[in-house]
Order: structure tokens, then sequence, then C-alpha cells
């Protein structure tokens, strides 16, 4: 089993070579480079409309402007050899400057990090705290009125879009019109400094309460029918017939003999637990005035942020893929038959 988690750790640095270069050249192929945006912004900066003399090049500037921007963005090296020396200071977490702001990207990313961690801590255990004994609970009623009525409002809240709700969540409770008991976004208020300890927990959760409903609403069914389904699965398996045959409580064929074995599934889901660190919602964020990571990749990209766009890529990439070896971890721990070779 060892030797397997061997090699899975052994296949990070060849599988993640393989991501960012793949990555790398089709961020770098694509149409609107930084280069270009520069050149538009210079442009429209001095009022000229394109190339119109001498001496100017396609871009509508100069051949030693263009030369000189070449160089500032690194631009005249060939592909393959920008990638090897972005790959070099990789190594030192140097993920060059923003394109854009000019500022470090590791900076840039540590400074939305906490953000993202606490949207996704929070939501990985309430989905888990709330979904595992609701989907338990589901399957035991399986076919009763409480079956159909929560399942009913479960695909409501599947069905309901996160801008949609953001937006309705916001006017009636947040903007003014007819209750005003949220904030309308932000993580915490401007006299957050001055309040006592308890206070500022108070002030975090009052900020969290709207972003979150809107960030869970739609992971909450797909998690509790997994559960249930896949402990009515393993319900009607023999060996839980033969325990209740045997004349155990119920109470005890569930809880003991079924329920671990119905957990397997939901550990495949625990694979991202090192990614949503990483994780963000652009329309969430947007909404709610969030400085988070989904904001920020999705302002790197309309940017056409290179280094930015590499920097998210690469550090999510690592998370991913150690969060898929925690999850064969989870495996053997929740089920210690399960021997991976």
């Amino acid at each position: 089993m060892w030797i397997y988690f061997v090699k899975r750790f052994a296949m990070i640095l060849p599988t993640l070579f393989g991501i960012t270069l793949l990555s790398f050249t089709i961020i770098n192929l694509a149409p609107g480079s930084p280069l270009e945006q520069q050149i538009q912004k210079m442009k429209f900066a001095s009022g000229a409309t394109g190339a119109s003399g001498g001496g100017l090049t396609t871009y509508g500037v100069s051949e030693e402007v263009l030369e000189a921007l070449k160089v500032q963005y690194g631009f005249d090296k060939p592909l393959l050899v920008r990638y090897w020396i972005w790959l070099k200071n990789v190594f030192t977490l140097d993920f060059g400057d923003s394109f854009s702001t000019y500022d470090p990207v590791i900076d840039m990313i540590i400074e939305r990090f906490p953000v993202s961690m606490q949207f996704g801590l929070v939501s990985l255990f309430l989905m888990y705290l709330i979904c595992i004994p609701l989907g338990v609970l589901k399957a035991v009623k399986d076919g009763t009125h409480f079956d159909a009525f929560s399942s009913f409002i479960l695909f409501v809240m599947y069905s309901v879009p996160s801008l949609m709700l953001g937006i309705l969540l916001i006017v009636f409770f947040a903007g003014g019109s007819f209750f005003d008991w949220f904030p309308l976004g932000g993580l915490y208020s401007e006299n957050y400094e001055m309040l006592t300890w308890s206070q500022k927990i108070i002030d975090r959760v009052h900020h969290f309460i709207l972003p979150m409903a809107c960030y869970m609403i739609g992971s909450f069914t797909v998690l509790t029918f997994l559960m249930k389904n896949s402990l009515l699965d393993v319900i009607k398996m023999d060996y839980i017939r033969t325990a209740r045959a045997k004349g155990l409580d119920e109470r005890k064929v569930i809880y003991k003999h079924a329920l671990r074995n119905a957990l397997i599934p939901l550990a495949t889901g625990l694979s991202s637990i090192l990614g949503i660190f990483l994780a963000g919602s652009i329309i969430i964020e947007q909404i709610f005035g969030l400085e988070g990571i989904g904001l920020l990749s999705y302002k790197a990209a309309l940017d056409r942020d290179y280094n930015v766009l590499m920097g998210l890529i690469f550090i999510q990439s690592i998370l991913m893929l150690v969060g898929r070896i925690i999850s064969d971890f989870l495996y053997i721990i929740i089920d210690p038959r399960i021997d991976f070779k």
C-alpha cells in the first residue's frame, strides 16, 4: 500500500510539468496578449487611431517602442525559453509581477487567500455536517412525506441560480427596501478593529451569512442525495439483511454496519479538501464585493495577465493532486479492506 502512495507522490512532478506546459502554451498562444493590450492603452492615451505613417509597425507604434515592450513583458524570447525561465523561478515561488498592477503575483494570491480559505473551510464543514445526517435520515425514511418534502426543497434550492439568489437576498435583507438585517457586502465592518474579540466573531458571521448561502445552496442537494442513495444501496446488501435476521437493533444496523460503507463514495468529494483553499466564486465575490481568488482569476483572464493566471494554475494543480492522494488515504480509513496496489 505504501508503495502505491510513494508512486502517487512521485507522479506529482511529471503531472505538474504537463499541466503547466500545456497551460502556458495555450495562454500564450491565445489572441489578445498583454503586449497588444498595453499598446492599445498607449494609443488610447495619446489619441492615436492606428498606423498612419512611415516607421510604424502593424501595431501602430514604432519599432523601438515595440521592441522595448517585448523586452519588458519577456516576449522577445521563444515560447519554450519563456516557459523554462518561468519554471526555474517557480521553484523559489517567484511567479513574476502582474502585468496590470505590477505587484508580485505571490503577494496578490496571499492577500486574497484568506477570503477563499474562510469560505472554503466553512462551506465544506457545513455541507458535510448537514448533508450526511440529512441524507441518512432521508434514506431511513425513504418514501415518506418527510422524504418527499425535503426532496422538493432540495431541488428548489438546486434550481435557483447563485446570481439570482444573491440579488434577491441583497434586495430583501440588505438593501433597506424590505429588511436591513445584513450588510451589503465585504468581510467586516468599518469599525472592525475597534471591536472586542467576541464582537469581531459576530461581525464576521454577520457578513458571512448571505454570501455563504449563495455559495452553498447548490451543493446541498448533490451531497445529500449522494449520501441517501449510497446508504440505500448498502442497506440492500446481504450482510445487512443477515444483521437484521440476527435480531440486531435497526439503529445499530444502520449506524454501525451500513453507514461506514455508505460513506465511501463521499470520500471522493474530499479530494478537493485542499483545493477549497483557492476556491472562489466569480459571481458571488462580484455581488458581495469580496476580493477573493475567484475575482482575481476572472480579472486576470480579462486582462490577459499571464503571470497571475499561471501562478493560480500552478498552486491549484498542486493542491488538487495532493488532494486526490488524501482522498485515497481516506478510503483506507473508512474501509480498511481497501488495498491499493
